[in-house]
């Protein structure tokens, strides 16, 4: 099984979702909280987060 690692910044999902960065942070928060999102290592810049793919 290989597993995939997506990156993203709470940015680049406000971006994504047009909101805007208040409720990205929230989506972001509600998705690590139903397991799909993890916060990934601290950056210098920004926190990036990730959501993992599990590939047969």
């Amino acid at each position: 099984m290989k597993v995939e690692v997506a990156h993203l910044t709470s940015g680049k999902y406000a971006k994504l979702a047009k909101c805007s960065p208040d409720t990205a942070l929230r989506d972001i928060r509600e998705l690590m909280e139903y397991g799909i999102l993890r916060q990934g290592e601290s950056g210098v810049r920004s926190t990036s987060y990730e959501m993992i793919h599990f590939l047969e």
